[in-house]
């Protein structure tokens, strides 16, 4: 793989999202907390890339300071080319729905609406108009285009995730942020919205950044970063199952 700077993210198109010596110190009475300690790393458009580590390690935090959702101590971070720091949270927010989707655990789906209506709503809560035609490629997308008129209920978990993921889609963020997308998931309905993931950087391009504690899942990243006590302390590309298991291991001794 091409080895890209940081400091060039600003102007390159090939970076969606870069981190340069990015820390994350929270305040405790017990003293601070260091969740973060200078991390650098650049996430190239197209990429699929998980992120683990032991309990604590910090992965979470860099998830959400990667997205905006919490703010870097130090360093810079830069998402599409937008340098975050300085941004008011009025600015934040407008990048994050233009630039960045979101998907968690959790499928935060509204019940009494439509696949279709949930894909649609966030743009509508935002008072954009919305193409039928849009949001219909959104969940062609995720294999979910013949199932638009179904409402949550009648979806099984992995369909109402495939939904939560055209959502997120819709407004076709340069990075898709995902938080354990297949935690609340059954063996099954976890690969079959793992290989969507997949295919959506495959095929798209689409730059997903997801977060995960499950070898299988990880393993259908092309990368994997390892965070030990805030640190990036390992990364293996293309691997298996066995081998990023192998690894976490290693890293909870």
């Amino acid at each position: 793989m091409t080895t890209i700077a940081p400091d060039q993210a600003a102007t390159d198109s090939r970076i969606a999202v870069a981190l340069d010596g990015v820390t994350r110190t929270y305040r405790s009475k017990a003293g601070d907390v260091h969740a973060l300690r200078g991390i650098t790393h650049v996430f190239p458009t197209g990429s699929f890339t998980a992120i683990m580590g032991p309990s604590g390690s910090g992965k979470s935090t860099l998830l959400q300071v990667a997205a905006g959702l919490d703010r870097a101590t130090q360093g810079q971070v830069l998402v599409a080319g937008t340098p975050l720091a300085g941004l008011s949270e009025t600015d934040l927010t407008r990048l994050r729905r233009t630039s960045m989707g979101f998907v968690f655990q959790a499928y935060n789906l509204l019940d009494a609406l439509t696949a279709f209506d949930n894909v649609a709503l966030p743009a509508r809560l935002a008072g954009q108009r919305v193409a039928r035609a849009e949001v219909l490629a959104a969940l062609a997308r995720v294999g979910m285009q013949d199932l638009a008129r179904r409402r949550p209920p009648e979806l099984s978990g992995g369909q109402q995730q495939r939904v939560a993921l055209a959502r997120a889609l819709h407004s076709r963020p340069a990075v898709l942020f995902a938080d354990e997308p297949t935690g609340a998931l059954d063996r099954t309905s976890g690969r079959q919205v793992l290989e969507v993931l997949r295919s959506l950087s495959d095929q798209h391009g689409q730059t997903i950044v997801m977060v995960t504690h499950d070898p299988l899942a990880a393993s259908y990243a092309h990368s994997v970063l390892f965070l030990a006590d805030g640190q990036i302390v390992g990364r293996v590309d293309h691997a298996d199952a066995g081998q990023i298991a192998a690894t976490m291991n290693e890293l909870e001794r």
